[in-house]
Formats: C-alpha cells, structure tokens, sequence
C-alpha cells in the first residue's frame, strides 16, 4: 500500500529522526519505542562491514516501491512508497538538490530508528547527481567522496556528517547513487544518530551489493 505524506514544509526538521511520513496537523509525537538492536560504539573498523541477511525485495513488480532498480531489503525492515512525492506542497520533505524521493524502508521493526531512502534524478552522471543531493543538504561537513560498485555496476559513495539541530551534536550519514537507463538512483542512510547509523550499515550494504538495474 503507497504511503501517504500528510507533512508540511514546518516540518522538515523532522526528517533527520526518520520522520518524513507523519503527520504534523498536531504537536508531533515522540518516536515509537523500539526494541533496540545492536549499537556499536566503537569506530567502525576499517573494512565494509557484512551485508544484513534478505527474505524481501523492492523495486520489482509487485513490490512495496516501484523504482529503477531493485534490491535485498534487511530482515524485519519495511518498505513504504512516498505518495505524491512532487507534489510542490511537500517539496521541503520530498525534493533535495536534483533528487526526489520515492520510497523508504523503515529499520524500526528490527530495532533500530532510521530509513533507508530511494531517491530518483534524472540521467547522467550518478556522482553528479550526488554530487547536487549533498550539497542542497543541511549543516554538512567532512564530505569525502569515492568510486566504488554496486550489483548494477559502478557507483559512487559518499560520506558526511550533519550537525543535528533536534539532538544537539553531529551524526553520520552516507549515500551510494548509479547511473540506470531511467535515470540516477539515490540510496541514502541516516539514523537517528551515530550509534544507530553505524549499526544499519548491513542494511546499507544490503542494498549497494544486491542491487539490480530494471
């Protein structure tokens, strides 16, 4: 079932907790308990880590999102499609540089607060087009750029971190984007701060290794 955003533009600040589909009609909720997973405290080490086990896809006929590629999606995570993502009411939430989002693939029923997010742009360079997604975002800092691959082929990385405004502190974030006949493909990493994000990161590899031009 598509998702529906009911957001509004005050609300953007909200996307660094995972928040990009609720409601803010109201005064927003505090985030839903979770039973947590494991947070690593330590640097990460120096090597990838392993990619998450899969039972799901998404991106395929059938499937939660309907995207240019697909990939393996993290046990007990959830996918969900953006509804109306250009949409200009929603263009705080939904659009970042030259990308828009279309799909997420929420980590809190596997113990953890963050989204994998599915943005689209349009055809050419994918560092180029990840290039402009940094670069629109908030508060970045130590942006380190690489060449890397994907299970579609070539791709590039990018890590960085963001000053959160909400918790107080910076947090790390990265992103892989490829070039696809119908266009770049975005997949980014957030988290609701660094421990959460260091401990997603086989999701995230999850994603990069499987992942498959349509």
């Amino acid at each position: 079932m598509r998702h529906p955003i009911r957001t509004l533009a005050p609300c953007a600040a909200t996307l660094a907790t995972g928040l990009l589909l609720a409601g803010c009609g109201a005064a927003v909720e505090p985030l839903p308990e979770v039973a947590q997973g494991a947070r690593p405290t330590a640097a990460p080490a120096t090597k990838a880590p392993a990619a998450a086990a899969s039972r799901v896809t998404v991106g395929g006929p059938g499937t939660a999102c309907a995207l240019p590629v697909s990939f393996g999606v993290a046990e007990k995570w959830t996918p969900k499609a953006v509804e109306d993502p250009e949409n200009p009411e929603f263009a705080a939430l939904t659009q970042q540089g030259p990308a828009t989002v279309r799909c997420e693939v929420d980590a809190k029923p596997a113990g953890h607060v963050g989204f994998l997010r599915v943005w689209t742009a349009g055809k050419g360079p994918a560092r180029t087009a990840l290039e402009g997604f940094v670069k629109a975002g908030r508060n970045t800092s130590g942006v380190v750029y690489q060449e890397s691959g994907s299970g579609a082929g070539p791709a590039t990385e990018v890590t960085y971190t963001v000053r959160d405004e909400l918790m107080g502190g910076t947090k790390e974030e990265r992103a892989f984007a490829v070039s696809t006949p119908k266009g770049t493909v975005i997949v980014h990493l957030g988290g609701l701060d660094t421990a959460e994000h260091r401990a997603m990161l086989p999701a995230y590899e999850l994603a990069r290794t499987s992942l498959k031009a349509l």
